[in-house]
């Protein structure tokens, strides 16, 4: 089953179920997350609780996307509520890329080289155990979380604005503190490559822009074996189109490890919040020496996830003026 939210024509918010081919509105709610507090009060999980309901009027997802009615699949009505945070080199062949990004002088090891080793000799620990943990980063709150459909704004004192193909776990944090996975979605975890290339040190800054995931959050387990295509469209036609692997097959980490080394923190089992987390990529335009520009389309397609995600780039065009701090 894949879960959206949507605008309707009326411009009343609705959330939509679809099996197979056909999509049909879930009766009684407005969002997946009041939607998941049901199926928690009621004792039962999310399909449940969608089968419960029954079957609203069937809804047309294709269109309300061309139509830019497309919202997120997991939202927060308290943008500081919902958390964006990622994980990095978790994928077999996403050492390469950022080992070239950090490469030193010398012939010593780089640290990125030395996080995956570590990933690939203790990221995948026996159930119940923790494994090595990953690397971690802060992308924002909900104020940078992006529909699927809008433009990735790339700030004016950016030195680059490009994708980053992810698969994306969606999180409610229960009344007791418990976090439930809702499920998974398709993520742009955009990112800017020429910051974090000048200094690996750099990597938080080079995060903190906005990301964009969905349309459709596919519910319950994610395949071992995902494939994917990332594609940069510029007036239609792609400039640059590379296949993505991710699941778990795929990756020198557990998803219950990366899940683990995020949520060990009791800051972020605060309950009520919704966490998106980037579980991470080995797929990047920048490492083939592509460089986007406004206007340009970032499109990422997955059959496991249904609808495509893509979301124009833009860039801020007033000088950055220096963020000066008035005394109270």
């Amino acid at each position: 089953m894949w879960l959206s939210q949507l605008i309707l024509p009326d411009g009343s918010r609705a959330v939509a179920a679809r099996e197979d081919a056909a999509a049909h509105l879930v009766p009684g709610v407005q969002t997946v997350r009041d939607l998941a507090h049901a199926a928690l009060a009621g004792g039962r999980g999310l399909v449940a609780e969608v089968d419960a309901r029954g079957q609203g009027p069937a809804v047309d997802l294709a269109q309300a996307l061309a139509e830019g009615r497309m919202l997120l699949p997991l939202d927060h009505p308290d943008p500081a509520h919902l958390h964006l945070t990622g994980t990095g080199l978790t994928h077999l062949g996403s050492a390469a890329t950022r080992d070239a990004m950090h490469t030193k002088v010398t012939d010593e090891m780089t640290d990125s080289m030395k996080m995956f080793r570590m990933g690939l000799e203790g990221g995948k620990p026996a159930k119940g155990r923790a494994g090595v943990q990953p690397e971690w980063f802060y992308k924002g709150n909900g104020s940078v979380a992006v529909a699927p459909g809008a433009a990735l704004t790339s700030p004016a004192f950016a030195l680059d604005g490009g994708e980053e193909p992810e698969v994306a776990g969606l999180y409610l944090i229960a009344p007791d503190g418990r976090p439930l996975r809702l499920g998974f979605a398709l993520g742009n975890e955009f990112s800017d490559h020429v910051t974090e290339r000048g200094n690996y040190l750099w990597l938080a800054h080079s995060k903190l822009r906005p990301a964009s995931y969905g349309p459709e959050m596919l519910v319950g387990a994610l395949p071992d074996h995902v494939e994917g295509t990332s594609r940069i469209l510029r007036d239609g036609r792609p400039v640059w189109e590379k296949p993505f692997l991710s699941g778990e097959a795929n990756m020198s980490h557990s998803l219950a490890n990366l899940e683990h080394h995020h949520f060990k923190y009791a800051l972020f089992r605060q309950p009520g919040d919704v966490h998106v987390h980037f579980f991470g990529t080995a797929t990047l335009s920048f490492a083939d020496g592509i460089s986007a520009e406004p206007g340009d389309v970032f499109e990422i397609v997955s059959p496991a996830f249904g609808l495509p995600l893509r979301n124009p780039l833009a860039r801020q065009t007033d000088t950055a003026a220096l963020a000066a701090v008035t005394v109270l």
